[in-house]
């Protein structure tokens, strides 16, 4: 049932082509799972890291990224923090936070900038996938055929 539901999803969005893969960052490991899976199977490339320390070097070996996914919420190193850091040396780096706390993010964050959006967890796939391909690609377009 899961492979016909991804090949479905596929078919849904289509993911776009970013200058590099996604940073998927998360203290809680089912959470990154999760969101990595789904963008895997979407079509993405995707990296992982389970604080903020850890996500700048991950970003400082692979170099360029499609997009920043993070917790809003993580012990040592906010998201909005860890997207200020990366966005030194990323200046149009996009993010989208994933939260719990959605009531915490607009209150250490007053608005969202242009390239940056939010989702609740928990999300579901469809949710999840749309989020990121609206951000990064600014559609929801079918794949194009393979020639």
């Amino acid at each position: 049932m899961f492979g016909l539901l991804t090949r479905y999803a596929r078919r849904l969005i289509k993911p776009p082509v970013p200058i590099g893969p996604l940073l998927i960052v998360d203290d809680e490991e089912p959470v990154v799972k999760f969101v990595d899976r789904v963008l895997r199977d979407a079509g993405y490339k995707t990296v992982t890291a389970s604080n903020g320390p850890e996500a700048i070097e991950t970003a400082k070996r692979i170099g360029p990224l499609g997009a920043l996914v993070t917790d809003v919420m993580m012990p040592g190193m906010s998201g909005d923090e860890l997207a200020r850091l990366l966005r030194q040396t990323e200046p149009s780096l996009k993010v989208l936070y994933l939260t719990g706390y959605s009531d915490r993010l607009f209150k250490e964050k007053a608005t969202l900038w242009a390239d940056e959006a939010f989702l609740d967890k928990p999300c579901t796939m469809k949710g999840l996938r749309e989020a990121v391909a609206l951000l990064v690609d600014g559609s929801l377009k079918p794949p194009a055929p393979n020639p």
